[in-house]
């Protein structure tokens, strides 16, 4: 598409978009995290993952989840610090904080694919969330045996805390308290991702949200949604701008700001980093 809107309008039309829209759905993915400071290679992954790097070389903290660990010691020692400095530490850079502040007198709603929890850290109404991957702060049954999760902060912080030459203790190893079978993340990766009550209750309200909004000046705010998956966010905002012709679409994402012709007329789209975007509108 071209776009003959310079940089610095483009910042007003977005600025204007979250000031006179009825309502506002954010639709937020890895980019907003990465733009926050959640960086996944790099110093940070070196910082934290210097043991690992050298045993295995570890190319980045994302592929080395992936890693076949001989044991499961091995395995949690390696988890337990990526969930800590991805969920439990304090790393943003104040992006989510002025995305909050941006939006927080507005009807808001807001669904993502990430899965740090960054959001209700932020300030934002946990009603008002719909995270539809998964969380790092949660676990859930290997199997699964049921359709529960669990908060794991408390088993967590002592596999942190008492890990030696990259193994926590055989007993801290997280089992079902149901079945004991092994525990894992509630991370959606394949069929036994866990949708337990919560989940469906936050799909229920976003629903409602979209279905009352449906015909209101409605604003679809996209922020650092890639091609993973496209059509949890992406392709949802563009089919509902297209049948709303009072709503609008915002797409904010570094490399791949763009909308298809058919809304090219009630869409801004901004190529840059999105906590420079934020930073410029507050």
């Amino acid at each position: 598409m071209k776009f003959t809107k310079n940089y610095s309008d483009k910042i007003k039309s977005l600025k204007y978009a979250i000031e006179s829209a009825d309502s506002i759905v954010i639709g937020a993915g890895a980019g907003l995290s990465t733009s926050a400071g959640f960086t996944y290679s790099g110093e940070r992954f070196q910082k934290h993952f210097s043991d690992f790097i050298d045993k295995y070389g570890f190319k980045d903290m994302y592929l080395g989840g992936f890693y076949p660990f001989p044991t499961a010691e091995e395995h949690w020692a390696y988890w337990s610090r990526y969930i800590y400095i991805n969920r439990y530490m304090n790393v943003d850079n104040g992006t989510y904080r002025r995305l909050f502040e941006l939006v927080k007198n507005k009807d808001y709603f807001v669904i993502t694919t990430n899965v740090d929890h960054q959001f209700q850290k932020a300030g934002f109404d946990k009603k008002r969330l719909f995270y539809t991957q998964g969380d790092y702060g949660l676990f859930q049954c290997s199997e699964p045996c049921c359709q529960k999760t669990w908060d794991n902060e408390d088993m967590i912080i002592p596999m942190l805390d008492m890990q030696e030459n990259m193994k926590i203790p055989t007993e801290l190893i997280p089992r079902c308290p149901h079945c004991n079978k092994p525990m894992t993340m509630n991370l959606r990766a394949d069929e036994k991702f866990v949708q337990d009550n919560e989940w469906y209750r936050a799909y229920e309200r976003y629903e409602t949200f979209i279905r009352t909004g449906s015909n209101q000046h409605i604003l679809f705010l996209e922020l650092g949604v890639g091609y993973n998956t496209p059509a949890i966010i992406k392709y949802p905002f563009w089919q509902m701008t297209a049948k709303n012709p009072d709503s609008t679409y915002i797409c904010v994402n570094y490399g791949e700001a763009f909308c298809p012709e058919q809304i090219e007329e009630q869409s801004v789209c901004i190529n840059g980093n999105i906590a420079d975007i934020l930073e410029n509108i507050m």
